[in-house]
């Protein structure tokens, strides 16, 4: 209860964390009707192929978010893979994702910590592996990163919140 009322409260905060929109779940995107790694694409109105699409990165950005939170991460991986640098920190954060909840631990970890070392600020990345060290019953890593979270600015944000309520409950999130 008392969680549930501090979320409440907060959560005008959550709209500017992480990174601004990442911090609550993505909008309605028309992506989520396209299947096998298709996008919406704006100007043609029709769903294509992510590579095909005059969708900017951060447009596809935001078709990857869509699909992962809906829970198709391999259609997720496949835009993913148009994005043009491969080693953005917010790519790579979402490989993490991505592959650790088709269960590929190891892989997403990995990812996670390339998207760290691209930028120690990545609260998101931070906070997706917090959670992946609760699924796996490290609370020291776990408390680690939310420590983290906490010492880069990222207080009251979505990312702190969600780890937060991941240590409380023993249980990840999926967004």
């Amino acid at each position: 209860m008392r969680l549930t009322l501090f979320a409440a409260l907060l959560a005008p905060t959550f709209a500017l964390a992480v990174g601004g929109d990442e911090a609550t779940p993505p909008a309605t995107n028309p992506s989520v009707n396209c299947t096998g790694g298709m996008v919406w694409d704006v100007k043609t109105e029709t769903c294509v192929t992510a590579r095909e699409s005059s969708l900017s990165d951060d447009q596809r950005y935001e078709a990857v978010r869509a699909l992962a939170y809906a829970g198709r991460y391999a259609d997720a991986q496949i835009v993913l893979a148009t994005m043009s640098d491969q080693n953005d920190d917010r790519v790579l954060t979402y490989l993490g994702f991505t592959h650790r909840k088709m269960g590929n631990i190891a892989r997403g970890m990995a990812y996670y910590d390339q998207a760290i070392a691209q930028n120690p600020d990545n609260l998101l990345a931070r906070s997706y592996m917090g959670q992946a060290h609760v699924e796996a019953g490290a609370m020291q890593l776990a408390r680690a990163q939310l420590t983290e979270i906490r010492t880069r600015g990222g207080r009251g944000t979505w990312a702190e919140l969600s780890l937060r309520m991941a240590i409380d409950s023993g249980t990840g999130y999926s967004y």
